[in-house]
C-alpha cells in the first residue's frame, strides 16, 4: 500500500485539526484575523510606491527589492505563516486606496503581493493582475467566469495558492464574502456521511470554462482533495464539476457525487462554520486556496461607472508554499513538469526580461486588454 493511500486512509478515519480548524461563529467578534496597518506602515507603502514611481519602472517588473518595505516585510512574512500553517487567511483593513488613482493602486497592490509571493496568470491571456467587477456577462455562457458577473457565487476555491482581493470601490448593496475551513468542511462530511469521504479523494471532471489552448481538452481530471504531509489540501468549484457535464468525454455524475456536492455546500454555508464579512474600501483579504473556500453574495451596483464595485485580484504561489502530491494537480498542462504551481497557462506568452521577482510571463505588449499585463476588460 502507497505512503498517499495510508495517509488518507488515516485522514478517512478521524477528523482533520489543527489551526486550519475553525469555526466562523467563533472568529465572528474576535480581532486575530484581522491586521490593521499603523500610520508608520502605510506610510512605508507610498514611500515603496514613490520610489517605484520615480524610478519608472513598469507594473510587472516591479519585484520585492524594487517595493523596500523595511519593517512591513516582516509583518507580511508572519502573514504569509498564518496562510500556510495558521487559519489560513488574513484580512487587511484600510489601505488607504481613496489616495491613488487606478494606476497607483495596482503598483501599491502588486508591490505588496511581491513580499508575499509570485503572482501567477490568471487566466488564458495571461493577466497577472485582474480586476474583479460586473462586465454585464452572465454565466449562462460557458466561458464566463463569475469574477466578471454580480452573480452570487457558492463556496469554491481559486486556482492559485493564494487568492489577494483588494477593494477600491464596493458596490451599492450586496457583495458580501464568506470564507469556510476546509478542514471543517471536511470534518463535517465525515461526521454526517463517513462512506462519501473517500469520494472527495477520487478523480472529478471540472471545466475549464475556454481557459485552454487549441488541441488540449477543455476540462481537467483532478481529486477534490489530496492528504499529504500532514496537511489537507481541497479543491471545489461545483459549478465548474458541473457545467464540464456538457464536454464530450466527462464521465456522468453518480447519485453519490451529487450528494457529497450538497452536502459540501450545506457544510459551508452553515452558519456554525462560515465567517461572514463585508469589504470596505482599502480592505486586502488574503486566501491560501488549499485551506479556505470563499463565495460572495449577488449585488447592486451603481448606476454611475466610477462608483462601480471594482476589486483588484492576485494568484500568488507561495515561495515556501505546502508540498503538493503530483496527482493533486491532475493532468492540467504544467502538472509535475516544475513549469508553474497554480495559475492558468496562457496560450500566446512573452518572457519578461529581467527582475525575475515577478513571476513570469504575460500577452504582449499588442494585446488590447492593456499593455502591462492586466485584465482590462
Amino acid at each position: 500500500m502507497s505512503a498517499v493511500h495510508t495517509n488518507v486512509i488515516e485522514v478517512l478515519r478521524r477528523p482533520c485539526t489543527g489551526p486550519a480548524v475553525w469555526s466562523g461563529a467563533d472568529l465572528a467578534d474576535r480581532e486575530e484575523w484581522v491586521l490593521r496597518l499603523s500610520p508608520e506602515q502605510i506610510e512605508e507603502l507610498e514611500s515603496a510606491l514613490h520610489a517605484v514611481r520615480e524610478r519608472g519602472v513598469p507594473l510587472l517588473k516591479v519585484g520585492s527589492a524594487d517595493f523596500p518595505l523595511p519593517t512591513l516585510a516582516g509583518v507580511l512574512e508572519r502573514v504569509v505563516d498564518v496562510l500556510e500553517n495558521g487559519r489560513g487567511f488574513v484580512l487587511v483593513r484600510r489601505i488607504p486606496v481613496e489616495r491613488y488613482s487606478r494606476v497607483a493602486a495596482s503598483t501599491l497592490f502588486w508591490g505588496l503581493g511581491q513580499h508575499l509571493g509570485v503572482p501567477v496568470s490568471q487566466n488564458a491571456a495571461g493577466h497577472m493582475l485582474g480586476h474583479v467587477r460586473d462586465t454585464g456577462r452572465t454565466l449562462a455562457d460557458p466561458s464566463t467566469r463569475g469574477y466578471q458577473t454580480r452573480a452570487a457565487l457558492p463556496f469554491h476555491t481559486d486556482g492559485s495558492d493564494v487568492l489577494g482581493l483588494l477593494c477600491l470601490t464596493p458596490p451599492r448593496a450586496g457583495a458580501r464574502t464568506s470564507l469556510v475551513s476546509a478542514g471543517a468542511v471536511h470534518n463535517a462530511v465525515l461526521a454526517r456521511r463517513p462512506d462519501l469521504v473517500e469520494r472527495l479523494y477520487r478523480t472529478h471532471y471540472l471545466d475549464r470554462r475556454g481557459e485552454h489552448a487549441p488541441g488540449e481538452r477543455p476540462y481537467h481530471a483532478a481529486p477534490l482533495a489530496t492528504w499529504h504531509r500532514g496537511k489537507l489540501s481541497m479543491r471545489y468549484h461545483r459549478r465548474y464539476l458541473e457545467s464540464a457535464q456538457r464536454l464530450s468525454g466527462v464521465p456522468r455524475l453518480e447519485r453519490a457525487d451529487v450528494e457529497l456536492f450538497d452536502l459540501v455546500d450545506e457544510a459551508a454555508r452553515s452558519p456554525r462554520h462560515r465567517l461572514d464579512l463585508d469589504f470596505e474600501p482599502g480592505d486586502l483579504l488574503l486566501v491560501n486556496n488549499y485551506a479556505v473556500l470563499h463565495s460572495r453574495t449577488e449585488y447592486e451596483d451603481f448606476a454611475e461607472p466610477e462608483r462601480k464595485r471594482h476589486l483588484l485580484r492576485l494568484w500568488l504561489t507561495l515561495r515556501q508554499g505546502r508540498d503538493l502530491p503530483p496527482h493533486f494537480w491532475g493532468d492540467l498542462p504544467h502538472a509535475g513538469d516544475g513549469s508553474g504551481r497554480g495559475g492558468i497557462t496562457p496560450r500566446d506568452v512573452v518572457t519578461i526580461p529581467g527582475s525575475g521577482d515577478t513571476g513570469g510571463s504575460c500577452r504582449p505588449h499588442t494585446h488590447p486588454s492593456g499593455p502591462d499585463g492586466t485584465d482590462d476588460e
